[in-house]
């Protein structure tokens, strides 16, 4: 792969002048960076036509009025700035979908991956021999040195779990560089994740080994400027992503998010009525009640924290949404009690009613929940 890679045929993009290759960059605060990022591509892709896509957050540090000022200095630069949806991935997803060009490449705004390898990769995807390029830290060539030692660790691991649990078989799925056919793109999309930050593991899951993959090595650097959006959320995003995965997309990444904070909610609902009964000595009613009043409102909290963190209630808004979850989880409660009897009467095995009635009160409350609390805008 160290040959270089002589252009094809002329291809319709490059005869009309239109674009052959969009650059989607996912930003969140990266006003520092942005500037920086363009003037590179620009000298990167100095021989092929190109544009660059900023898909922005919200940015409250303004990276999207950064990106603006350079659109109206070069029409090769677009912004697309998204509020009330938040998530690499879901960024990625709208800024290929946006892209003009046949091939449309993902990489970090925050300088640490190699932008001098994408006329390598458009190279490869232009001759035919692949249909997706992953930029790799983990073949020989590539290098993640810059991570530390927990950071490593962690990379290591998840890659470890995809190859092995979901059969992928690249050297690095868990690469946020990487360049694919827009058309190939696009038939996978309407499956795709919008939650999270492994979009690539999410193509290649999906994908199901249909796509022609070829691995570029590339040394991963060191962030310049800003902080890192890596969190303690993306180890519960990338499980929730293999769970969702191995299920073929039956349950989705979100409603996994939804079932395990429900999880948590009947450890707190119990552990609230223990201590309502035997500190305060509370009727059983009473103690009841209390312990679905708390459970509830970890519930909301935890949900609106990491279910729907994209789709966050601030403000004024966190209220409503507390009431109106309550109302929702007070239906589904009905529909768990209701569904149990009605198992029970059939097939009189307690835990089998049980099981079916929670399962019951999940699937209306997160659908309830989605459409009237956390409604998209």
């Amino acid at each position: 792969m160290n040959e270089a890679i002589k252009p094809g045929p002329e291809t319709p993009s490059q005869a009309t002048g239109l674009p052959q290759l969009s650059v989607v960059v996912p930003t969140f605060n990266e006003r520092d960076n942005v500037t920086v990022l363009y003037r590179r591509l620009e000298a990167t892709l100095a021989g092929i036509p190109w544009e660059v896509v900023f898909v922005d957050d919200n940015s409250p540090d303004g990276t999207w009025e950064v990106v603006r000022a350079l659109a109206q200095k070069d029409p090769r630069v677009r912004c697309i700035r998204r509020i009330g949806r938040r998530g690499l991935s879901g960024a990625c997803i709208e800024g290929i979908l946006a892209a003009s060009a046949p091939y449309a490449a993902v990489i970090d705004a925050d300088l640490q991956h190699d932008e001098t390898q994408l006329p390598k990769m458009v190279g490869l995807l232009q001759s035919g021999e692949a249909e997706l390029v992953v930029g790799s830290r983990y073949i020989e060539g590539g290098s993640a040195d810059s991570f530390n030692k927990s950071r490593a660790g962690a990379s290591q691991l998840a890659t470890e779990v995809a190859k092995r649990v979901l059969k992928v078989e690249i050297a690095d799925p868990m690469s946020g560089f990487f360049m694919i056919r827009r058309d190939k793109f696009e038939q996978l999309a309407p499956k795709l994740s919008t939650q999270g930050f492994k979009i690539l593991l999410d193509i290649v899951a999906t994908a199901e080994g249909k796509l022609r993959t070829i691995e570029v090595p590339f040394t991963f650097g060191s962030r310049q400027h800003g902080e890192s959006k890596l969190d303690s959320m993306v180890a519960l995003d990338f499980l929730g992503l293999v769970l969702a995965k191995l299920t073929h997309d039956v349950v989705s990444l979100r409603f996994l998010l939804f079932a395990m904070v429900g999880s948590i909610g009947l450890v707190v609902h119990l552990t609230t009525l223990f201590i309502v009964l035997e500190i305060f000595r509370a009727p059983f009613p009473e103690a009841q009640a209390a312990g679905a009043l708390v459970a509830m409102t970890s519930n909301f909290i935890l949900n609106n924290f990491l279910t729907y963190r994209d789709q966050r209630l601030k403000g004024f808004a966190i209220l409503g949404g507390l009431l109106l979850f309550y109302l929702v989880c007070s239906v589904g409660l009905f529909a768990n009690v209701g569904v149990a009897f009605s198992v029970y009467d059939q097939e009189p095995i307690w835990w089998l009613a049980g099981a079916a009635g929670a399962l019951m009160g999940v699937v209306w409350n997160y659908a309830m929940s989605g459409l009237f609390v956390w409604r998209k805008k």
